[in-house]
């Protein structure tokens, strides 16, 4: 299942303990050893929050675009390994991944354009290692998950040494704080979020079910038997995200706050929304999206490689694309 999906939910922590959560298309190592996600070199906020933290967390409960009847939901909290010392081999693999896990959403595209999005293929790998995975069978999100364990013994990878010099500031300037009628509108357009919440030092997002507004932001429930306690209280994220069957495009939303929980039941308070990436239906309209989030962050690229001591990469055609 991991190997097969499209998007995940992918946790971080913040210096100051919050949890950041958004999808990710996920891989499977070549070692077998774990699962690992990506960001563009240009915004490289949750490689970063994982370098600094790697306890991290993926959720799989999306099972759009699979193709297995009734997948489970799949928790996994991992260790997480940076990849960034080598970006020319970090964009040939990104090039060779896409082409064939996501082939809708690039072989459409032709190489003289894509050699012109390097801001976007220039990749920060993440590699997480499974430390412990909880898992719920199809339409049993009230029973106790099942849980794996690793060994106490695993040797976890180690991450590229941080580049130095300053990381760059926020790529997306979210104006006002109006943050109900961008709640409203993933409801309607996206429906049941992804809400995480930190437990024992680790983020965990878990699907969230009967979702309602409140003045302050949201109640609803969230699944049962988790190992955590019975109550949890403090920094939280809910996230949005759909995808159609084909993977062309995506629609997304997200809001940090503070949560509490009892038993199942959850109160989150928006305190802000984040920043998005959407790629709305309709070829020239996602298009036009994606070329004026290029004209923003392309400016970012060489200084971000040169921050890591390496030239630009090239896009480069590989024996699978």
């Amino acid at each position: 299942m991991m190997a097969r999906a499209l998007t995940c939910q992918f946790a971080t922590l913040t210096r100051a303990g919050c949890p950041i959560t958004w999808p990710v298309t996920p891989y499977v190592n070549d070692d077998r050893r774990s699962i690992d996600v990506s960001t563009s070199v240009t915004h490289p906020a949750k490689a970063e929050r994982a370098r600094h933290n790697p306890n991290v967390a993926l959720l799989f409960g999306d099972s759009v675009g699979l193709t297995m009847e009734a997948p489970p939901t799949v928790l996994v909290l991992g260790a997480a390994a940076v990849r960034d010392s080598n970006l020319q081999a970090n964009t040939d693999r990104y090039v060779a991944r896409s082409f064939n896990k996501l082939p809708a959403a690039t072989r459409r595209t032709p190489w003289i354009v894509m050699r012109t999005q390097t801001w976007y293929w220039t990749r920060i790998w993440i590699e997480v290692t499974p430390l412990r995975i909880l898992w719920w069978r199809p339409g049993r999100a009230a029973e106790e998950p099942k849980i794996w364990s690793a060994p106490d013994d695993l040797e976890l990878k180690a991450s590229d040494p941080a580049p130095g010099g300053a990381s760059p500031v926020a790529w997306q300037r979210v104006e006002g704080d109006d943050w109900r009628n961008h709640a409203a509108r993933a409801i309607g357009r996206i429906g049941n979020p992804t809400v995480t919440f930190v437990a024992d030092g680790w983020p965990v997002p878990v699907p969230a079910t009967g979702l309602r507004a409140v003045p302050d932001g949201f109640v609803g429930r969230w699944p049962a038997g988790l190992p955590f306690g019975p109550s949890l209280e403090g920094p939280a994220c809910m996230s949005f995200q759909r995808h159609a069957e084909k993977f062309v495009g995506q629609d997304n939303a997200a809001f940090v706050g503070r949560g509490e929980t009892d038993g199942n039941e959850f109160h989150f308070t928006v305190e802000r929304r984040l920043g998005e990436f959407v790629l709305p239906g309709g070829r020239l309209r996602r298009i036009r999206r994606f070329l004026a989030y290029g004209r923003g962050l392309g400016r970012r690229l060489e200084p971000e490689c040169h921050r890591r001591g390496q030239p630009v990469p090239r896009v480069r055609r590989s024996n699978s694309a």
